[in-house]
């Protein structure tokens, strides 16, 4: 894919287009949903930036890879409303579920079990990934309201669900291997 101009102006009455060519308001829910897993991608930028000096980092940094450009798919799903021309596209599919349930379950093993909420924090890389999961289950919010009234299959709700685990699990991973203790939510006791 070649891009020689960056702006085109088309969207400078509020406008823009999906693929297809349909021209519909920024304020749409579908650009309101896929600029929230556009948002998380970025999100997930900053997560690989921290897991360069985390010790957790060869191994999560291909996972956050992978899981970027599948982002990718999904964000082009979205953008897609004819179901016709978004079966073409690349997708989620199961087969990226699967991947990132196994993921969680080959690290949530090792992890001690949970006596109390997690807070966000934990080291760079925990915290950018508590950072990530709240765009990933705000993108999930977005993605049930945009279904309610479009059909959009049940796999990328599905996916960015179980994306919002496994970024929790990863945090705590990534916390646990920077030899980082994980802040707990103490409840109020008066």
């Amino acid at each position: 894919m070649r891009i020689d101009k960056v702006y085109t102006k088309g969207g400078d009455r509020g406008q823009t287009s999906l693929i297809g060519g349909d021209r519909v308001s920024k304020a749409n829910p579908r650009i309101e949903a896929y600029g929230t897993v556009d948002e998380l991608n970025a999100t997930l930028g900053l997560v690989r930036t921290a897991l360069e000096t985390s010790a957790a980092g060869d191994h999560l940094i291909p996972i956050i890879h992978r899981v970027q450009n599948e982002l990718f798919n999904l964000g082009a799903e979205l953008a897609t409303p004819d179901p016709a021309r978004r079966a073409k596209l690349p997708r989620v599919e199961l087969r990226h579920v699967d991947a990132l349930e196994r993921d969680i379950d080959a690290l949530n093993d090792s992890l001690p079990p949970l006596t109390s909420f997690v807070l966000p924090g934990g080291g760079a890389a925990s915290a950018h990934f508590h950072l990530a999961r709240t765009v990933c289950r705000r993108g999930e919010r977005l993605l049930v309201a945009l279904g309610e009234h479009e059909d959009l299959g049940e796999l990328p709700v599905v996916y960015l669900n179980r994306l919002s685990d496994a970024l929790f699990v990863f945090g705590r991973w990534a916390a646990m291997k920077d030899g980082r203790t994980e802040p707990l939510w103490t409840p109020a006791t008066t």
